[in-house]
């Protein structure tokens, strides 16, 4: 499928897999969980990331490891989420505690909980309350999704989002509940499934003809676009949707590298996916 890169023209080869970042891989599908690389070596001189993602599909991973600096290893597991359905992701703090567990046994010095539905239908009290009880019982620093998302928001001082979404109207009021609690305004989340035609895996040049006319066609004057969702390969077009709308772009894998940049005390940016990560506000 052809894919859009930093800086080309639409139909370019696809990204490079795992480049540009020492990496210490754990993958793990919902069952046993078994460390499949070296503990943190001096080749992990930066720290090491422990993430865990709740399906095993898609590029995220890989394209967050090429994005972080060297030095910086990861260790990922798996939560296998297959529904996405308000009934799963209430259900799913457990495994996600087993997963926190594990990740801090091995000595990450951060944990990178992803999936931010699960955690944005909590409310930032009842998550904070979550991951706070996490941090103390595990002694390890960790954020989810949904915080990093409003993190990278506040950081950028931005006020007001056009939000697109692969879920319903349940769960995007869900969301931007989530959002507004945390003092960012929403001009409209959008469920994308039936203007993608219910594809799981839309091409880069779909997802940014959608995502420009949904903004264009806003009347609640947001100042960003906020993607939710790393299932979407969304990395190539956040520059050009920045350069042609005017306006910067919040994508999940883009974030989570702030975030972790940010938390480790490494300010390495990166030109081509966004003001966000060439500029690295605190």
């Amino acid at each position: 499928m052809e894919k859009l890169t930093p800086h080309t023209a639409p139909g370019l080869e696809r990204r490079l897999f795992m480049r540009g970042a020492a990496c210490a891989t754990a993958c793990v599908a919902g069952g046993a969980l078994n460390l499949l690389a070296a503990p943190a070596s001096a080749a992990v001189w930066r720290g090491m990331v422990g993430c865990i993602k709740p399906t095993a599909g898609g590029s995220s991973l890989a394209d967050m490891i090429r994005l972080l600096p060297n030095g910086i290893g990861v260790a990922a597991v798996y939560l296998d989420l297959v529904e996405r359905s308000r009934e799963e992701f209430q259900t799913s703090y457990p495994t996600y505690e087993k997963h926190i567990a594990y990740l801090a046994a091995q000595h990450c010095d951060l944990i990178s909980i992803e999936g931010a539905p699960p955690f944005m239908i909590l409310g930032p009290d009842g998550e904070d309350k979550l991951v706070d009880g996490w941090k103390q019982k595990y002694k390890a620093d960790m954020f989810t999704s949904a915080q990093n998302q409003v993190n990278v928001l506040k950081a950028m001082k931005l006020k007001k989002i056009l939000g697109v979404t692969p879920f319903g109207t349940d769960l995007n009021q869900s969301y931007t509940k989530y959002f507004e609690a945390n003092g960012i305004g929403v001009a409209a989340m959008e469920d994308m499934r039936a203007a993608l035609g219910g594809n799981p895996d839309p091409s880069n040049e779909r997802m940014y003809s959608i995502i420009k006319k949904k903004f264009l066609a806003q009347t609640g004057a947001p100042d960003s676009i906020y993607i939710l969702g790393s299932g979407w390969d969304t990395l190539g077009i956040i520059t050009p949707l920045e350069q042609d709308l005017g306006v910067p772009v919040v994508q999940p894998v883009a974030a989570r590298v702030w975030e972790i940049q940010k938390r480790l005390h490494v300010r390495q940016p990166v030109q081509g996916f966004g003001v966000l990560l060439e500029t690295l506000p605190a």
